[in-house]
């Protein structure tokens, strides 16, 4: 079984890329090739079609996500494993957009890896405990409050995430500033975000992956 799994491994750290290839060996898994950046990773995965492609989502030239979104066309039997030290909720959101099967952090015991390939061989997902405690007590919550947000709302806090300032919003949709205020302060209270200070662009931007999906 573990023979028949062709697997790339993707990492811009020289001495933890050889540690995790040689990890991989030691339970006899077939590491076809290996990558240091984006662009190298994109080529070798697009070539060699692996069963799996193990990487980090921070990489020089393309990003993890990047390599992704570009290999699920030019070979869609591949899956995915993300191996990463990052457990920001923006990132957990975007694998998830991207039905990526796996994802694992860097300072889990190699064991969980190990467990991640073997599900995902057989068609299944798994992820770190990390990944689906942030996704359960973290981005559910948020979504849960954004469902009472009305459409004009939501498009406010669209464009509130894009950087938009309310005379720009204002503009754009063709209302007063005092309507856009007063939305903005109806989309406070939906979120329960304090009103003091720029609570609503901070949220927005930390959870623009989110508000973008929805």
């Amino acid at each position: 079984m573990i023979q028949n799994l062709t697997i790339v491994v993707v990492d811009d750290h020289p001495i933890l890329l050889k540690g995790l290839i040689d990890e991989l060996k030691s339970y006899d898994y077939n590491v076809v090739a290996e990558a240091e950046n984006g662009a190298q990773a994109l080529d070798r995965i697009i070539d060699l079609k692996p069963s799996i492609a193990i990487l980090d989502i921070e990489l020089p030239l393309l990003s993890g996500f990047e390599i992704i979104q570009k290999c699920q066309e030019e070979s869609p039997n591949t899956k995915f494993i993300i191996l990463t030290s990052f457990k920001e909720k923006s990132f957990v959101l975007k694998a998830q957009k991207l039905n990526i099967s796996g994802y694992i952090l860097k300072d889990e015991p190699f064991i969980e890896l190990h467990n991640c390939i073997q599900k995902v061989s057989k068609g299944e997902s798994y992820f770190s405990k990390s990944f689906n405690e942030i996704l359960t007590n973290e981005i559910a919550p948020e979504i849960e409050k954004m469902k009472f947000l009305s459409p004009s709302e939501r498009t406010i806090v669209r464009m509130v995430a894009s950087g938009k300032t309310s005379k720009e919003i204002g503009e754009s949709l063709s209302i007063s500033n005092r309507t856009v205020e007063k939305h903005r302060s109806n989309i406070i209270n939906k979120l329960d975000l304090p009103h003091q200070g720029d609570a609503l662009v901070v949220w927005a931007k930390e959870h623009k992956e989110l508000i973008l999906s929805i």
